[in-house]
């Protein structure tokens, strides 16, 4: 009876002790999947430009100041961050622009317009560039906006002002705030200039066709009434000439008639 007692409490036991080692069953985390975050809580990027699709990219190409502070440049470029909507614009500034160019092997410095920007266009996806003129002298302060169109290098809206008596601040405030007017009408979607050129051209071509075609029909019928007319002397002139005993006046009106029937078959052949 003891040796059966004891038997049954070292079973008991040994059950016991494999369940403790074995632990709460289920899957462990490895300790490389603990210390990899998941993809969502990785943080997008703020340096890099979003996809064309969702933000039209516009950057600041050239700054140029004269007979007023070099510090306009940058107090520009921030108020043109501070103020444009960043769900509709993704701004870059000159020093970004300069930065995602210079490893370009065509870029040329200094472009301005023209189709050099098409490398530009390349490599940063701007879709328009923002050129900015200040001069002043006194109290007397000017600016010059211009929006550049990347893939035609052509210009696509200017606005100019000029303030006889301000200070610096309010005529960047005023360039600020006509910049700010270029951007807004923007279309969504750019006018397609070559195809716009073409239509044109082909609408001209095609007025120009029908104005021959007019003059060429209008030439035939002066070609046909004077063959016909020129065919209806003749015979005249002839039938006088048997009928009247030969009369020198009807050789002369069959002449005559002959004449215009060869210019009237001279019209119609060319």
């Amino acid at each position: 009876m003891n040796l059966t007692r004891t038997t049954t409490m070292l079973c008991v036991l040994a059950l016991s002790t494999s369940g403790a080692l074995a632990g709460p069953r289920g899957k462990t985390a490895r300790p490389e999947e603990a210390a990899t975050p998941s993809k969502a809580s990785v943080a997008p990027d703020p340096t890099r430009p979003p996809p064309p699709e969702k933000r039209r990219m516009v950057g600041i190409l050239d700054v140029r100041v004269e007979g007023v502070p070099d510090e306009i440049k940058a107090a520009f470029e921030r108020g043109l961050e501070e103020q444009l909507d960043t769900k509709i614009y993704w701004l870059s500034s000159r020093a970004q622009m300069r930065d995602r160019m210079k490893f370009s092997t065509k870029w040329v410095e200094g472009c301005l317009v023209g189709p050099c920007l098409a490398e530009l266009r390349t490599q940063t996806n701007a879709e328009l560039v923002l050129l900015a003129a200040f001069n002043g002298s006194g109290t007397s302060f000017g600016h010059v906006v211009t929006l550049v169109r990347t893939d035609t290098g052509r210009v696509l809206s200017q606005e100019s002002g000029r303030c006889d008596v301000c200070t610096v601040n309010e005529a960047m405030a005023e360039a600020t705030l006509a910049t700010m007017r270029l951007l807004a009408n923007v279309p969504d979607k750019l006018p397609d200039e070559a195809g716009d050129q073409s239509a044109a051209i082909e609408l001209a071509v095609g007025a120009e066709h029908k104005k021959l075609a007019v003059a060429e029909r209008a030439t035939r019928r002066r070609g046909l009434v004077l063959t016909l007319v020129g065919l209806a002397v003749t015979g005249a002139g002839i039938a006088t000439y048997v009928a009247n005993d030969k009369p020198d006046y009807a050789l002369a009106i069959a002449a005559g008639g002959a004449g215009m029937t060869l210019g009237g078959v001279v019209v119609l052949t060319f």
